[in-house]
């Protein structure tokens, strides 16, 4: 996708759609984590998809909305310090997008290290950084409490992207033409 053009109506229905995806996979494709509000989740995966192929604004946009709308749906309210969180971890990762040039049908192992490293960077920053952060300045939660939460949280979403991200953009990347594959007869 053209870094320039964000806005476009295949963007918004990406958004459309990995929001609805991250609010199914929320409820049904949550682990959890023996820490009480923590679970496994596998909508990381799905949003690091989203972001790698469509960028940051709707890697932000998905996570805002989807988390937002999951928390809503099926706890009564946003905990927006989470929601913040996953907004920011889409965003990082959709700056890798047009580093990994998977468009182009690449998605080796540089392109793998690479997505790895926004990946962990992205869920280090929203998960021991952010979220126990605001958890802090907004609910007045107890500090001990928001990091273990937070570890954990982010150690899990770090090794669910980190395999089925993985595998979702080694598996995209298969059904691209790789530059360069065609050429032209005279």
């Amino acid at each position: 996708m053209a870094k320039s053009n964000y806005f476009s109506i295949k963007s918004l229905v990406a958004v459309g759609i990995g929001s609805a995806l991250f609010v199914i996979l929320g409820r049904f494709g949550s682990i959890p984590s023996g820490i009480p509000d923590t679970n496994i989740e596998t909508t990381y995966a799905l949003l690091a998809l989203i972001a790698v192929l469509y960028g940051p604004v709707a890697g932000l946009l998905v996570g805002l909305i989807g988390h937002t709308l999951k928390d809503a749906i099926f706890y009564g309210s946003p905990w927006f310090s989470w929601v913040i969180a996953s907004a920011l971890v889409g965003l990082i990762i959709g700056f890798a997008s047009g580093k990994l040039k998977i468009e182009d049908g690449q998605f080796g192992a540089p392109q793998i290290v690479k997505f790895n490293i926004y990946q962990i960077i992205a869920n280090a920053i929203a998960w021991f950084v952010v979220a126990p952060s605001l958890d802090i300045l907004i609910y007045a939660e107890p500090v001990n409490k928001v990091f273990i939460q937070g570890l954990v949280a982010g150690g899990a979403n770090i090794v669910t992207v980190a395999v089925i991200g993985t595998l979702l953009l080694i598996a995209y990347s298969k059904t691209r033409t790789k530059q360069g594959s065609l050429t032209k007869e005279v």
